[in-house]
C-alpha cells in the first residue's frame, strides 16, 4: 500500500478526535484532520486543534500544523506530523482522496457526513447509524461498551450526564452562568479547591464560576470566546493527578482502539 492509500481524514480535532489520531499515527497511517475557524476545545492540552490558534500543537508524540489548504496539507502529511486544515463543511474531503474519513466531531448529531465519501467512513457516538450514515459506528459512552464497533443501528443516545469519574458526575463541569465574553482564571493543571473561583463571563455583570468540588483543572475553555448560557466551559477532575491533563485520557484511547479495529476490519486487503 502506498502512503497515500493510508491516508485518513478526520473531521475534528478535539481531545476525543485527537486520542483517535494519536493511535492511527502510530499504527501507520498518515492523518489529515480538519477543524472549525475557532475550535471550541476544553481539554486544550491534548487537543491538536489548538493548532488553528498556535499555528502548531503536540499531543505527546504527534505534532500538527496548520494548512492553508488540501494540496499544502498532502504535503504536510507524515508520519509523525498531522496538517489541520480549517474546513467545517468538509468539502475538502473530495481533493483529499482519503483511503477512510473518521467523523470525530462529537455534536451528537451528523454534520454533514455520508457513506461513500471514503472508501470507508466511521463516525464517533450518536447521530449516526451504521449501514446508512457510515460503515461503522464507535460507541463513547462510558461503561461497558465503551470503543466498542458497531457495524449495524446507533450507539447509546446522549445521558446528558457527564460520566463518572471518581464518583463525581455533573459538579466536575463547569458551564457558564451567563452569555457573555468568557474569561479564564486557573489554567489547565492548576488545583483547585471547591467555591474557588476558576472562570468567570462578562456580560450585562461579571458572573463567576466556581469549583464544584476540589481537584485539578483538567480543560478550560479559551479566554475570549462569546459563549451563550449553559455552555461547557470547564472540567476538573477529582483525582487529584495533574499529569492527566496532559496526556490522552483512556475514554479517547479506548475510542481511538475502535476506529483503528474499524479500519482494519472494513478496509480489508487496502490496510494489510
Amino acid at each position: 500500500m502506498t502512503g497515500m492509500q493510508r491516508l485518513v481524514v478526520v473531521r475534528g480535532a478535539g481531545d476525543l478526535a485527537t486520542g483517535t489520531i494519536v493511535r492511527l499515527v502510530r499504527s501507520g497511517f498518515r492523518v489529515i484532520a480538519l477543524e472549525t475557524a475557532r475550535p471550541t476545545a476544553i481539554r486544550r492540552a491534548v487537543a491538536l486543534s489548538e493548532a488553528v490558534y498556535e499555528g502548531g500543537a503536540r499531543v505527546e508524540d504527534v505534532e500538527a500544523r496548520l494548512a492553508a489548504g488540501p494540496d499544502e496539507a498532502l504535503a504536510l502529511a507524515s508520519d509523525r506530523l498531522v496538517p489541520i486544515v480549517v474546513d467545517e463543511e468538509g468539502g475538502t474531503v473530495a481533493a483529499l482522496h482519503p483511503f477512510a474519513l473518521v467523523d470525530a466531531i462529537i455534536a451528537k448529531r451528523n454534520l454533514g457526513t455520508r457513506r461513500g465519501m471514503a472508501g470507508v467512513v466511521v463516525a464517533l457516538g450518536p447521530g449516526f447509524t451504521a449501514g446508512v450514515d457510515a460503515d461503522a459506528v464507535i460507541e463513547t459512552n462510558r461503561g461497558h461498551d465503551l470503543g466498542r464497533v458497531i457495524l449495524g443501528g446507533q450507539a447509546e443516545p446522549d445521558t446528558g450526564t457527564p460520566g463518572a469519574i471518581a464518583g463525581a458526575t455533573s459538579q466536575r463541569v463547569l458551564h457558564a452562568p451567563a452569555p457573555g465574553r468568557f474569561v479564564a482564571v486557573s489554567a489547565i493543571g492548576d488545583r483547585v479547591a471547591v467555591g474557588q473561583v476558576v472562570a468567570a463571563v462578562e456580560g450585562v455583570r461579571r458572573a463567576e464560576i466556581l469549583a464544584g468540588l476540589d481537584g485539578v483543572v483538567r480543560g478550560m475553555l479559551r479566554s475570549g470566546h462569546e459563549v451563550p448560557k449553559g455552555f461547557k466551559v470547564g472540567d476538573i477532575d477529582p483525582r487529584g493527578m495533574r499529569e492527566h491533563c496532559f496526556t490522552v485520557s483512556d475514554k479517547a484511547r479506548a475510542i481511538g482502539g475502535g476506529v483503528l479495529e474499524a479500519l482494519l476490519m472494513l478496509g480489508g486487503a487496502a490496510v494489510g
